[in-house]
């Protein structure tokens, strides 16, 4: 089934017309015009569903939770209750209208709510939508100045775009916005700001972290943006370039989401030098990007771009911003790009961010560290495996996210300095395949002054990453087995250590008590479940094996008091048999294994029923072939022929599908159970990721019964 969304009658003659055919398939288009409703339902108005508005108690009951926080409390007075009537009535049963003046009202005394009565008593009749505008309007009008300013922003952004919480609230530092008391990160000001207007319901929660419920994105309904985007235009606050008119006057932000394959409206408000004192860009041209690194006014210059492999982004201009803060560049679908910057960036002396997703860079501008206010220096998923760290970065004492470095690329001397880098928060290192042509001493020496570094770091981290890049090597860094570089009292919230090598899960693991992500790759899992298991915080725990000749283990998953937090496993442990005890996990809703090729019923998990039923709501049962795996004939074939020959053999996986359903099924039937057969390929010691972050390559797969959609591993 297919959701289109159509906002116009010119639009509907490319929607697909639903009912003309009989092969089951359908499209639900979503509109707020009964003209387009009916077009794209061949004109038979049968089609057509008119959703409803709440009844009088429905709206009563959302009104009231909004405000009180229960369904069951009720206003403080009579006349109160009385206002809300009145309130609700003029609301007529829309969700958004209620929700918004709910927002309004909560905490406030009588006097307000009489206020807001008399300002919707006095509010012209319309339709539906005007009236959701106006009632809007009075919300907006309510709110205080600098959340005013800060929701005005998020016109930049392009219609249903899901904007990223970290983008937003950097883009508000850098444009003023956010103005320090000195107690609090202008940063974590900004992310106050963004709960409130969250909490109002002006921005709509996105994607959300199941585990520690924290909204990582948000996005605008489309009737506040218009409402926006109109007082944005009068009050000549962003001006939104799509094609549709020419813009005039002094413009002070521009968001260009108009991808004609002419440029020619966009150089005419350039000619015409409306632009010429613009201070923030959004901008999704290519060919473009030159002409705005000649205006000196910029600050915020974003650039989300239609890249490929071949592309170049030439940015040797942007050393004439001076009053530049944040530079974001990232392409419109996740593929490596060519990106030059300049020599020198010495006089960029206001940068707090730059971004560089995907970019293939090996290293950073000469005097980067010259630049005293830089807070964030990110190259994600860089496209030559991670990014050289900058001479003297012992400078940037600013720094609080630092990602995508490569420590085989850096010296020794920029390693230590590091550590001195104290209100650094989050760290991501990638692990590159540079390694082999090192001498082992050497290794040895950045790993050593990287632990040094991550001690002298570990008080104020929260995040700890070594990332995989294209090119996976593992870390050696055996010697962090019995020293931890982290203290009794730590705050560190997410460890990744999958691309590093242990024998064992390190003791010290126990002791980070406010630890909810945990990512470790080891060649014995032994009693690593026992050293995690009293985490109090841990919601999240993924443990693999990446050494060929895995060790036949098993481990007991306890009872009461273990693993009391935990909402996902990744086990992707193929020789280690699991028994989990009654009361184990008692808030697992992810279970994720990886299961060997040649199972029976004595290789099966134990305790499968004493895992609760009910709240684990997704299954996916791995089960791994490899080139050792025995095929029969197989010694006559080279390795791909071999591969070929297992995947094919629907003899041995239809009894290892119907065991694995028959052992999760009966006591798991409400939960999506999926069962896909995978490959796992080996350079040397290395592991070759295939599919991204899933880890695997599907050659086939089933889903229970119950599962209805697609499934996705996190």
């Amino acid at each position: 089934m297919t959701w289109m969304c159509c906002s116009s009658s010119r639009n509907s003659k490319n929607c697909l017309r639903i009912g003309e055919n009989s092969l089951g398939s359908r499209v639900i288009t979503t509109t707020r015009i009964h003209p387009v409703a009916l077009a794209t339902c061949s004109a038979k108005s049968k089609f057509v569903y008119r959703m409803k508005s709440l009844s009088p108690e429905d709206s009563r009951r959302l009104f009231l939770r909004r405000i009180f926080g229960s369904e069951e409390a009720s206003p403080d007075t009579p006349r109160e209750e009385e206002i809300s009537v009145d309130i609700l009535k003029k609301c007529g049963g829309m969700p958004l209208a209620i929700i918004s003046i709910a927002s309004l009202l909560a905490g406030e005394p009588a006097s307000t709510w009489d206020y807001v009565r008399k300002t919707m008593g006095a509010m012209t009749d319309g339709d539906d939508v005007e009236k959701m505008k106006q009632i809007l309007d009075l919300s907006y009008i309510h709110l205080p100045d600098h959340l005013k300013t800060c929701l005005l922003y998020v016109c930049m952004y392009p219609e249903d775009r899901e904007i990223d919480k970290f983008d937003l609230l950097r883009q508000w530092v850098a444009e003023g916005f956010v103005i320090t008391n000195g107690r609090l990160d202008a940063v974590d000001l900004a992310e106050k700001y963004f709960k409130e207007l969250i909490n109002m319901c002006m921005l709509e929660p996105g994607k959300i972290d199941d585990y520690n419920n924290e909204v990582l994105s948000c996005r605008v309904h489309d009737i506040i943006l218009d409402l926006m985007r109109s007082k944005s235009s009068k009050e000549n606050f962003i001006h939104v370039i799509d094609g549709s008119k020419d813009e005039t006057g002094q413009i002070r932000r521009v968001a260009f989401h108009y991808n004609d394959k002419e440029d020619t409206g966009i150089s005419g408000s350039i000619n015409k030098g409306s632009l010429s004192h613009v201070r923030s860009v959004l901008l999704r041209r290519t060919s473009l990007v030159p002409r705005f690194q000649e205006f000196q006014y910029v600050r915020v210059l974003h650039l989300e771009l239609e890249l490929s492999s071949m592309d170049l982004v030439d940015l040797t201009g942007i050393n004439r911003l001076f009053l530049l803060r944040y530079l974001k560049v990232a392409p419109l679908r996740p593929f490596g790009y060519s990106l030059k910057l300049p020599n020198k960036i010495g006089g960029l002396q206001q940068l707090e961010t730059m971004d560089l997703d995907y970019a293939s860079l090996e290293k950073y501008p000469s005097d980067i560290a010259s630049l005293p206010w830089l807070s964030h220096l990110s190259s994600r998923a860089n496209a030559e495996g991670g990014i050289a760290l900058p001479d003297r970065i012992d400078r940037l004492t600013s720094l609080c996210t630092l990602e995508g470095v490569c420590i085989y690329r850096s010296s020794v001397e920029n390693i230590k300095g590091l550590g001195k880098l104290t209100n650094l928060r989050k760290l991501a290192i990638c692990s590159a395949k540079f390694r082999q042509t090192m001498e082992e001493e050497e290794e040895i020496m950045r790993v050593d002054a990287l632990h040094s570094s991550i001690c002298m770091l570990a008080s104020n981290l929260r995040i700890l990453t070594f990332g995989i890049s294209s090119e996976v090597s593992m870390l050696d860094v055996g010697c962090w087995s019995s020293s931890s570089p982290f203290p009794q009292v730590s705050h560190i919230r997410e460890l990744n250590l999958l691309c590093c090598e242990f024998e064992k899960c390190p003791e010290w693991i126990g002791q980070l008590h406010h630890l909810y992500k945990f990512l470790i790759s080891v060649k014995e899992v032994a009693d690593g479940f026992s050293i995690v298991a009293r985490l109090p915080s841990l919601a999240y725990f993924k443990l693999v094996t990446f050494v060929k000749e895995e060790k036949e283990e098993s481990v007991v998953i306890p009872g009461r008091g273990a693993f009391q937090a935990l909402k996902h496993l990744i086990f992707h442990c193929e020789k280690v048999s699991l028994t989990f005890e009654e009361g184990a996990m008692p808030k697992l809703e992810k279970l994720d294994m990886q299961l060997r090729w040649d199972m029976t019923c004595e290789f099966l998990p134990v305790g499968i029923d004493h895992l609760q039923a009910g709240t684990l709501k997704e299954i996916w049962l791995r089960v791994h072939w490899h080139p050792s795996c025995p095929v029969e004939g197989s010694q006559d074939f080279d390795d791909d022929v071999c591969s070929a020959k297992c995947n094919d053999n629907c003899e041995h996986k239809e009894p290892v599908r119907r065991l694995l359903e028959g052992a999760f099924k009966p006591h798991h039937h409400t939960a999506d159970i999926s069962i896909s057969f995978v490959d796992y390929c080996y350079v040397g010691d290395e592991f070759d990721e295939e599919d991204g972050d899933n880890e695997l390559t599907s050659t086939d797969s089933s889903t229970s019964d119950e599962e209805d959609g697609d499934n996705e591993s996190d």
